[in-house]
C-alpha cells in the first residue's frame, strides 16, 4: 500500500498543545490531532524517546481522517501519577493496562495500537489481554510480550552485546549512572540502535526534556529489573502479569514491522513468532531503518497503520 508522504517537520517542532485527563492511577498527558469521529489509532512511543517519535506520523494519519492519540508513558513528560504511594512500575501489565485506562478516560471503545519498544510492548499487551478494544495492531519487532519465566537463558554472545543498557540497570550504579547522565545514555543508544538516523541535537534535547519527569529513572529501572524477575511488580497487577505468563495470542490483525538496520533488535523474517499471531498478520522489513522505526521512516509507518483502518 502506498502513502503520499509530507514533508518532514523540522527538529524544531514540537507536538502542541497537550492535553491532561486522569487515566486510573495517572494523570496522562497527550497529544491528538485529526477529527475527533475519526477512526482512533493509539501512537505509543518507547525507551529512551518520547511523543515525537510521532512527529510526522500524527500529521500524516490525521490528514488522512484519523484521530490520532499520543500519550507520553508513565514515567515521561508531563504524566504523573496520581498517588504519591503509587509503585513507580514499569512492567508489562503497567503500559498495557495504562493504553486501556487512558481509552477508558477518553470515551474510546476501540481504536488501532500502534507502537515500538515499550509501546510495541503496550500494544501488544493490551490486545492480548482486550482484543475487543484493539480494531488492529501494528508492533514494530513483532510479538512483545516478554517471557519472564526465561529471562535468565543466554542468548548467543553477539546479542547479548546490545543489551549493555539492560545489564547496568541491574545495578545502583547503573541507577545512579541514569540519573546523571539520562540524555548522554539516550544519545549513544539512538546511535547504536539507529545508525542510519542522523539526529541533531535539536531532535535530541527535544526529546531529552521528558526524561525530567521525577519518576523517569523509577519506572525505567523498574522496567528493566522486572522483566529479569529481579524486581517484584505492582500487585494491582498480578492477574494481568500472570495471564501474560502464557504469552497469550494476539487474535487482532496485525502488521508487524522491522528495520533492516535495528541496532538492538536484528530484523528478521517473522516467522519464529507467527505462532503467536493467529489473526491475519503481515511481516514487512523497512530498509535502512532502525529501532525508533516511527521517527525513521514515518511514512511506512503511517502506511501499516492505514492498512488496517482501511481493511
Amino acid at each position: 500500500m502506498e502513502f503520499t508522504a509530507t514533508p518532514r517537520a523540522p527538529s524544531s517542532f514540537r507536538l502542541e498543545p497537550l492535553r491532561h485527563v486522569d487515566a486510573g492511577v495517572l494523570d496522562i498527558a497527550y497529544y491528538e490531532a485529526g477529527p475527533v469521529d475519526g477512526p482512533v489509532v493509539m501512537l505509543l512511543h518507547g525507551f529512551p524517546y518520547d511523543i515525537h517519535s510521532y512527529v510526522d506520523v500524527a500529521p500524516m494519519l490525521a490528514a488522512q481522517g484519523c484521530r490520532a492519540i499520543v500519550p507520553y508513558l508513565r514515567g515521561y513528560g508531563p504524566t504523573r501519577f496520581r498517588e504519591q504511594a503509587t509503585p513507580r512500575s514499569g512492567e508489562q501489565a503497567a503500559v498495557g493496562a495504562d493504553l486501556i485506562a487512558l481509552m477508558d478516560a477518553l470515551g474510546i471503545k476501540r481504536a488501532v495500537f500502534a507502537g515500538y519498544d515499550w509501546g510495541g510492548r503496550a500494544a501488544c499487551v493490551a490486545s492480548a489481554l482486550w482484543p475487543d478494544r484493539c480494531a488492529g495492531l501494528v508492533s514494530a519487532n513483532g510479538y512483545l510480550i516478554q517471557d519472564i519465566a526465561r529471562a535468565m537463558v543466554p542468548a548467543k554472545p553477539e546479542r547479548e552485546v546490545p543489551l549493555w543498557y539492560q545489564y547496568y540497570f541491574q545495578l545502583e550504579r547503573g541507577r545512579a549512572g541514569l540519573a546523571s547522565n539520562r540524555r548522554e545514555i539516550a544519545r549513544i543508544l539512538w546511535q547504536q540502535w539507529s545508525p542510519n538516523w542522523h539526529f541533531d541535537e535539536a531532535t535530541l534535547e527535544r526529546t531529552a526534556a521528558s526524561f525530567d519527569n521525577p519518576d523517569y529513572v523509577d519506572v525505567v529501572i523498574h522496567s528493566y529489573r522486572h522483566r529479569f524477575g529481579l524486581a517484584d511488580g505492582d500487585p494491582r497487577y498480578a492477574e494481568l502479569q500472570r495471564r501474560l505468563a502464557a504469552l497469550p495470542a494476539i487474535t487482532v490483525p496485525a502488521i508487524t514491522l522491522d528495520g533492516d538496520a535495528d541496532g538492538v533488535v536484528p530484523a528478521t523474517d517473522g516467522t519464529a513468532s507467527a505462532a503467536k499471531f493467529t489473526g491475519s498478520r503481515a511481516h514487512r522489513v523497512i530498509p535502512r531503518a532502525g529501532h525508533n522505526l516511527p521517527q525513521e521512516e514515518p511514512e511506512a509507518f503511517a502506511s501499516a497503520v492505514m492498512e488496517l483502518i482501511k481493511a
